[in-house]
């Protein structure tokens, strides 16, 4: 739609209209598509939606290899070791991890190798070196001696006091993955695990959706940086923390601008300079109907509605700039923020990654205190505390703060969202009800 027929829209005959909560994210969503796929390296890519099945090139471990620091020999030399009647072995050579020249274990030897390294023709299995001498000529002993303070260990002769069987602390050649496996699957998100089980392979870089860049924007002359001291009338800004925050945990690059005065000239200009490096732009404050609603003023693109929700009911969303760069407009009030981004960012965000868990998870629970009053005709989304299932009583959820948009404190203490319907009044004590999980 162009902007000038979206300018038109807002005059329609849907202008004064109430919208549900499900109607305005379903705009919203029908304007946004996944980002298109790019090859970034591993660390960059963390984060980010695989958009490829990976297979695995080759065996994972790629050869035979010690699990222990130890000896590697023969299990016939040692079947009938014990700490009265050890086996005693010459020592052919060390290994270390990463040698590509093995010695060859015969009948009666054992070579020393660390964990990792890879198997000697002939060895059969490792001996831990916590089972032997360490070719000391004593008793058991608790680890190797350092390679720069006795440089012969991997000479003369070791004393075994334990037997091993074949195989026994060897990792086998393809036991992780054989070549042609499906390491990982198009979707999947990659973390820490992923990106190592990447770098195995020997991956460099990987084909995913990138993580998409939003650019945060409190509006408000009232607003002074934190760390700044407060006037009359001022307060330290929180919403462009608190949402660049949340766009990070839900998997965005999130840049955060500082606050904009109520000017419409400058909050325009601001959004246009910001749009170089914007996916998504999120606003806070100025969609209400006061005199200095400045994000209305200056934001002629942009659908503003009303939404039969608490907190919350002043939205806004429209696309702008030569990109039609989707702008959500979210109210002021810190909770009303922040309950919002919950609702309408997220599910954005999680959109463009590519992913399909683009909503927080939502369970029941039984609400012991209930709750007493909810507007008629709005849903409501009280702070509250959920407390999982056990196996004494089912998962409950209780409210945390009143219902104020303003009570920031309650919200850094709840961890859900009870959800009242638009057709309650109140929740009887004990009654179940919705829960969005926050974490």
């Amino acid at each position: 739609m162009s902007s000038t027929a979206e300018r038109a829209a807002d005059h329609g005959p849907d202008q004064g209209r109430v919208w549900t909560v499900a109607e305005h994210l379903d705009d919203i969503l029908g304007h946004v598509h996944p980002l298109e796929p790019i090859e970034l390296q591993l660390l960059e890519a963390q984060g980010c939606v695989l958009v490829e099945d990976v297979t695995v090139p080759g065996a994972l471990p790629p050869f035979d290899n010690s699990s222990m620091d130890g000896y590697a020999v023969r299990t016939a030399d040692v079947a009938a070791a014990t700490e009265d009647h050890p086996a005693v072995l010459t020592v052919v050579g060390d290994i270390a991890a990463g040698s590509g020249d093995l010695p060859a274990v015969g009948p009666g030897e054992a070579a020393r190798i660390m964990t990792g390294a890879p198997t000697p023709p002939g060895g059969q299995a490792v001996v831990p070196v916590e089972w032997t001498d360490g070719g000391l000529d004593s008793g058991p002993v608790t680890h190797m001696p350092a390679r720069g303070s006795d440089p012969h260990g991997g000479s003369g002769r070791v004393r075994v006091f334990r037997s091993v069987k074949e195989g026994q602390h060897v990792r086998l050649r393809g036991s992780d993955a054989d070549a042609g496996e499906l390491a990982l699957r198009a979707g999947t998100v990659l973390g820490a695990p992923q990106i190592g089980l990447l770098a195995a392979l020997g991956r460099a870089t990987v084909k995913v959706r990138p993580r998409p860049r939003v650019v945060v924007l409190s509006t408000g002359s009232e607003l002074v940086q934190p760390g700044e001291e407060v006037g009359p009338g001022r307060i330290h800004d929180s919403n462009s923390f608190q949402l660049t925050a949340a766009a990070r945990e839900a998997g965005a690059i999130a840049y955060r601008v500082g606050a904009v005065a109520d000017d419409a000239a400058t909050l325009r200009a601001a959004v246009e300079d910001q749009l170089v490096r914007a996916d998504v732009v999120v606003t806070s404050g100025g969609v209400s109907v006061g005199a200095y609603d400045v994000v209305k003023e200056a934001m002629h693109e942009v659908h503003f509605r009303k939404l039969a929700m608490q907190p919350g009911k002043p939205q806004g969303f429209g696309r702008v700039g030569p990109e039609d760069t989707p702008l959500i407009a979210l109210p002021g009030n810190p909770v009303s923020s922040y309950v919002s981004f919950e609702l309408f960012v997220r599910p954005v965000i999680r959109t463009m990654l590519g992913g399909t868990d683009i909503h927080r998870t939502t369970v029941q629970a039984v609400c012991p205190e209930g709750v007493t009053s909810s507007p008629k005709d709005r849903r409501q989304f009280l702070r509250g505390w959920y407390e999982p299932a056990t196996i004494d009583g089912p998962a409950t959820v209780s409210p945390v703060g009143g219902a104020g948009s303003h009570l920031i404190k309650a919200m850094a203490h709840a961890n859900a969202l009870i959800v009242v319907p638009e057709d309650a009044t109140e929740v009887a004590p004990g009654a179940e009800v919705d829960v969005v999980l926050l974490a």
